[in-house]
């Protein structure tokens, strides 16, 4: 029996146009196990309207054709239900697509989708936002925000963001209880991870994974300028955990009190916080084709 296949693309992901998606996507999906149907969204959250709607209509999957902002959107949508995540990756960083091994090349991406081959992942919270591969606060939130108002994105324009900033940014006190247990620090920045990286394989935790219940609480500490460079060639060569400026504490749930407003960032989008942050996981609550 032919399942339900919905595509929602995000046409200004990455900066890549997608007219021509549709057509090759019906060039390279099975039609013998698909019924397919494509849609673009056309403002911020309609991905997660048209995901929403695509659940109570019992669509089998729903793929998210864009970076991780929009499969953000999908999974919130579907998360806790049978339907499905697939996803194409279109984005500047498409971390949580690197992290499942998925294709970075659309029609390889759709191709995989063929193969029906299905896991959970968790998912993480925030306060009221869900996250599936990163969330954070700090000088990362900080440079997500600036980010979100270049016209150059990838990871070029990301690099010469964060070079550009770092000069004047101010790290700031937390204080963090983790599963109970109360921490004071001054950090540069702190991430939440649930997958091991950011996105253009910059790994922040190397031993994170999507499906352990657990996420790995990144701390890094202030460090000197001059090792800004050593900091992020660490991420790549999966060694950031071995610097002694980064610490990282595995935990189920974390608490942060906050005294003013809180710039976060949600899988790279910017968001205020004017409340404290509880940040928890919920096991195996999304399903994904990888």
């Amino acid at each position: 029996m032919k399942k339900n296949i919905l595509f929602i693309i995000n046409p200004i992901s990455g900066g890549k146009n997608k007219r021509d998606f549709p057509l090759m996507a019906k060039a390279h999906l099975d039609m013998r196990k698909y019924n397919s149907e494509f849609i673009y969204t056309n403002y911020p959250r309609h991905a997660y309207d048209l995901a929403q709607k695509a659940v109570k209509e019992n669509i089998d999957v729903v793929v998210a054709v864009g970076g991780d902002g929009t499969i953000n959107e999908v999974g919130s949508a579907i998360m806790g239900t049978d339907t499905k995540m697939g996803i194409v990756p279109c984005g500047s960083g498409n971390g949580l697509a690197r992290a499942l091994g998925i294709p970075l090349s659309w029609k390889k991406a759709v191709m995989r989708l063929n193969e029906f081959r299905s896991r959970r992942i968790d998912t993480g919270i925030l306060n009221e936002f869900r996250f599936f591969n990163m969330a954070g606060l700090g000088f990362d939130a900080h440079i997500s925000n600036e980010f979100a108002a270049l016209k150059g994105r990838g990871l070029t324009g990301y690099v010469k963001k964060a070079f550009s900033e770092v000069l004047n940014y101010k790290p700031g006190q937390y204080t963090l209880e983790i599963d109970g247990k109360t921490l004071e620090r001054e950090a540069f920045m702190i991430s939440f991870a649930n997958s091991s990286q950011y996105g253009n394989d910059a790994h922040i935790a190397p031993k994170a994974l999507l499906d352990d219940g657990i996420l790995d609480i990144c701390i890094i500490k202030p460090f000197p300028l001059y090792l800004f460079i050593s900091m992020g060639l660490r991420m790549f060569a999966k060694t950031s955990e071995q610097s002694k400026y980064v610490e990282i504490i595995k935990g189920e749930s974390v608490r942060i009190e906050s005294v003013t407003n809180s710039l976060v960032h949600i899988d790279g989008e910017a968001k205020m916080i004017e409340k404290e942050i509880c940040i928890s996981i919920d096991p195996l609550s999304l399903c994904v084709l990888y």
